[in-house]
């Protein structure tokens, strides 16, 4: 486990306390984001596929921290758009602190060594920097030559100025796990707390949208790498029953409540994933009003494929404060990869798919 103990302390002593409270639904990470503008064109995402009015807004500082408090989550994740482009992100950082909250910072890095002089390192705050695999795999991924070696330099940077940093990587087609392991051999020995890896989620307006791993392919995927990974000390930021899911191990649906989802349109139905299935007012509005039952990968075809982090990991850790027997071995020994995985039911895909991609098929830009 690569998060620190006063983490693992708070986190843990919140989900108790909801337990003990008989809480059915409660947050586990805010996903707070604050803006959709970003400064890279990526062919898996969709968040700048919206008009410059709607790109050109902000949540603003007062927006941000109500979220935080309404919410109570003990985590808040600060995704984008790129939320190093917001003029305001450090007085949101700083408030977010405050509370003591732990912040995870989500940013491709091009800014980061211009604005780092506006943030404090603090045990509540990380930059999680976006890197999905190799410099070539990585440049392939967000379209645009030269960005891994800038985010590269940003991470020594930060970790030179006492900043927490975790890697964030998303996984597409064409994959291998030779060469993931590689990578996360790589990311080890720049000394970073840890690094969360996840399959990349099919965002519908996502310009390529056959660049995505699906069903047996990501669970393939992840044993071949849990595999290689066996007797090296990778420092991977998840819950050991998310991992063994990934392995096709677990037989989970999703949590939606568990991340749920502030941005500029107010709080987003069902998750942080789906951006078109209306939106609540408030927390509590997002709770009392979002069909819940509706969604999830055996109810939804949209959910069908969706294996990421944000909707799974809660389900694992509520899995782990149910059964901590099963999930202490499954960290001892890892995920199992050898052997017959679960049998998982899921709501029926589109008939027609598009011809599949890989990062390698998809234009490079050289100008930064």
């Amino acid at each position: 486990m690569s998060v620190p103990l006063r983490q693992q302390l708070s986190v843990g002593r919140y989900l108790i306390t909801q337990k003990l409270k008989g809480v059915k639904r409660y947050p586990l990470v805010l996903m707070l984001e604050p803006l959709f503008r970003c400064n890279l064109a990526c062919a898996g995402c969709g968040k700048i596929d919206y008009p410059d009015e709607i790109l050109n807004k902000r949540l603003s500082v007062d927006e941000c921290l109500a979220a935080v408090d309404e919410c109570d989550a003990p985590m808040v994740s600060i995704p984008g758009g790129e939320p190093l482009i917001h003029k305001e992100m450090p007085q949101i950082v700083e408030g977010i602190v405050a509370r003591k909250k732990f912040v995870y910072l989500c940013t491709n890095a091009l800014l980061l060594k211009k604005r780092i002089n506006d943030y404090t390192p603090s045990p509540y705050l990380t930059f999680s920097i976006h890197l999905d695999g190799n410099r070539e795999r990585h440049d392939a991924s967000v379209c645009q030559e030269g960005v891994f070696d800038i985010a590269e330099e940003a991470i020594k940077l930060a970790l030179s100025k006492g900043f927490r940093v975790n890697v964030n990587c998303t996984l597409f087609q064409g994959e291998n796990a030779e060469e993931v392991s590689e990578f996360l051999d790589y990311v080890m020995t720049l000394g970073v707390e840890g690094i969360t890896i996840a399959p990349g989620f099919s965002y519908e307006h996502a310009p390529k949208q056959d660049l995505f791993i699906k069903g047996r392919d990501v669970k393939d995927l992840f044993r071949g790498i849990f595999r290689i990974g066996k007797n090296r000390n990778w420092r991977l930021n998840h819950s050991s029953l998310y991992l063994d899911f990934l392995a096709g191990n677990q037989d989970y649906n999703c949590t939606p409540w568990g991340n749920p989802t502030r941005n500029v349109f107010g709080w987003q139905k069902p998750c942080y994933l789906l951006a078109d299935e209306g939106n609540a007012e408030s927390f509590q509005e997002l709770l009392d009003t979002t069909p819940w039952e509706k969604y999830g990968s055996v109810n939804n075809p949209k959910c069908a494929n969706c294996m990421a982090h944000c909707g799974y990991e809660a389900t694992a850790v509520e899995d782990t404060l149910s059964h901590p027997i099963k999930a202490l071995l499954s960290s001892i020994f890892g995920p199992k990869t050898e052997g017959a995985m679960v049998e998982v039911k899921t709501a029926e895909e589109p008939s027609e798919m598009p011809k599949t991609s890989t990062l390698s098929d998809i234009p490079v830009r050289s100008e930064l």
